[in-house]
């Protein structure tokens, strides 16, 4: 390699990496199918992997100052991937990157930690990089209840392969990556390859170019077609690769399971994807990957055991069941009917925080039985549904036709909206994460009738304002589906409200009439005046960057709170600029949107 895997290689990957995954983000969401076409594994891959990479360091300086090494960056960024981690593709690649740390600092057979490494095992060496892959296949597959090939666990395994032969990884990955269709019938069904193989995929591209070495220039394959060229003439559909030293399970191809490296085959599927960070007690030792040289011991057998109990309990309740972490902090996910036994078992094993609970879209839900309706005249509409009157002016002004969304939440009443619009192509927006399943019923219904129709995975209204912007009938349906994702998913939201009674929280316990903050539709603080809240609302949104706030107000927003937050933002963000609208929606006195 023309650079060593250090530090500095480590903060290039960090930034190539970051912006490869946002090049390739909408692609990612549109070809999200299994194991629930809940159109996020872009999105969910990039955020987790840019909270890992600004974690990082920056390098060190002045006299005798001594720079971290590439094992410490790597475990930084596996601890801020856990703490962040977004859906099973997000916790996959948090323990990814946590074992390409624990596979680097391991010493070689025969050598004692704190001495000199072996000939040839360097940091700089080909054969630390293989090192380092093969710690991250192997976490990955351990993360994973019952892992499936032809997902983001294959292209791992087939990366880490090549750098131990000597061969390029990232070429081995694109190579495994086109394999994905012939391995899952979800895939092959769809025409596209695995989402989240598609973003490991880009990330050892990314790794490879940080590294000096030449990626492939050609763009990488999306569906299936692309997929085919990526094999050579004639040849057959590779087998999966062997995995490299898997958990218990591995290879297992048809067994429901993980995220990523699983799903449920057949049936109506779990309606809830849980999310939680646990804090497990009897973790008194250190994990193999946090000591100064990677080097320290095990975890202790109280955390094991709380653990592989917590495994036991969670995994007959559902599938997509990830668990990684240590040190006495693991991230758990997985998909269940009963969201309150998943949140249960985690109480068994330890103290969970930041608990996230997800309405799933049913890919088994077929449309009902419906009239024939007359053929779809040609052109393009979109259906927005919205909170408030304001806010469907706001759309309607956009070009779009809108429902409310106490209309919404009934199939029908989303299909019918869709007809009336009178177009062969519709895009819907059902702008909140509950309605997401209704819309999916909603689309495979048009369908059945000769509509081409398209859900947006917008889940708040501000995000549907910001899809609506770059809507473009003129273009291409699959290019204006992918553009109007994009841009909904760089839209960071939150709102603020009110509670209408005492509950349970992830900021802790509210009473009614308490002021809520939330983020990303989890509630990030308590408070008891709503322009204090939005404004600490608005400081947790923007602390990772933004160029745009767009604030829609409610009923109940009091006077001069836009006014107020208009300063306040000009203030302390100089360089960004504030949309104001009205909405009058009666569920939140504010949402606020970050572009």
């Amino acid at each position: 390699m023309p650079h060593p895997l250090d530090a500095a290689a480590v903060r290039r990957w960090c930034t190539l990496g970051s912006r490869s995954l946002r090049a390739h983000c909408a692609r990612m969401d549109a070809i999200n199918v299994f194991p629930v076409a809940d159109g996020d594994t872009g999105t969910n891959l990039c955020l987790t992997f840019e909270a890992a990479a600004e974690a990082v360091p920056g390098p060190a300086s002045g006299p005798g100052a001594a720079d971290v090494t590439a094992g410490a960056a790597l475990r930084t960024m596996a601890r801020a991937a856990l703490l962040e981690a977004r859906g099973n593709s997000g916790t996959i690649l948090a323990e990814y990157l946590r074992g390409m740390a624990h596979g680097l600092n391991t010493p070689a057979p025969g050598h004692a930690p704190g001495t000199a490494p072996a000939p040839g095992t360097a940091p700089g060496s080909a054969v630390a990089l293989a090192a380092a892959l093969r710690g991250g296949a192997r976490a990955a597959y351990d993360a994973v209840a019952h892992p499936v090939e032809g997902t983001m666990l294959t292209v791992a395994a087939a990366a880490a392969d090549a750098a131990g032969r000597g061969d390029d990884p990232a070429a081995a990955a694109r190579r495994a990556l086109a394999a994905t269709p012939g391995q899952l019938g979800a895939l092959a069904r769809a025409g596209v390859v695995d989402a989240g193989a598609l973003g490991l995929t880009v990330l050892l591209g990314a790794l490879w170019t940080a590294l000096g070495e030449d990626a492939p220039q050609e763009p990488v394959p999306s569906d299936a077609t692309e997929a085919g060229r990526e094999q050579e003439p004639g040849a057959r559909t590779p087998a999966a690769p062997e995995p490299v030293l898997p958990g218990p399970g591995a290879g297992a191809g048809g067994v429901p399971g993980s995220g990523h490296a699983g799903g449920s085959a057949s049936g109506s599927g779990p309606e809830f994807e849980v999310m939680y960070l646990l804090e497990a007690e009897g973790a008194d030792a250190t994990d193999a990957t946090d000591g100064a040289d990677g080097a320290g011991g095990a975890e202790g057998p109280g955390a094991a055991d709380r653990i592989a109990a917590l495994r036991a309990r969670l995994d007959p309740l559902g599938d997509s069941l990830v668990i990684g972490g240590g040190d006495g902090l693991w991230s758990v996910h997985v998909h269940v009917h009963d969201a309150g036994a998943a949140v249960e078992a985690g109480l068994a094993a330890g103290r969970p925080h930041r608990i996230r609970i997800t309405h799933l879209p049913s890919a088994q839900e077929g449309p009902a039985a419906c009239g024939a309706a007359p053929p779809p005249a040609p052109g393009r509409a979109v259906v927005a549904v919205v909170p408030g009157a304001g806010l469907a002016g706001l759309c309607r002004d956009a070009g779009a036709a809108t429902l409310s969304a106490d209309a919404a939440a009934d199939r029908d009443a989303l299909l019918a909206a869709v007809r009336a619009t009178g177009a062969s192509e519709v895009a819907l927006l059902p702008n909140a994460t509950e309605l997401h399943p209704v819309a999916a019923r909603a689309a495979d219904a048009a369908r059945t009738e000769g509509i081409r129709c398209a859900v947006i995975p917008t889940r708040a209204a501000v995000q549907g304002l910001a899809a609506l912007a770059v809507h473009q009938p003129d273009r291409r349906f699959d290019e204006d589906v992918v553009t109007m994702t994009s841009a909904a998913g760089a839209t960071r939201y939150g709102e603020v409200t009110l509670a209408a009674r005492q509950a349970w929280t992830s900021a802790g316990v509210c009473q009614a009439g308490d002021v809520l903050g939330l983020v990303e539709g989890d509630v990030a603080l308590i408070g008891d005046d709503i322009l204090q809240a939005a404004k600490d609302v608005l400081g947790r949104m923007l602390a990772p960057g933004g160029e745009l706030v767009t604030l829609v107000l409610g009923e109940e927003a009091p006077d001069g709170l836009a006014a107020e937050l208009e300063k306040h933002v000009k203030a302390a963000h100089l360089a960004v600029d504030t949309l104001v609208y009205t909405g009058r929606q009666h569920d939140a006195p504010l949402l606020i949107g970050v572009e």
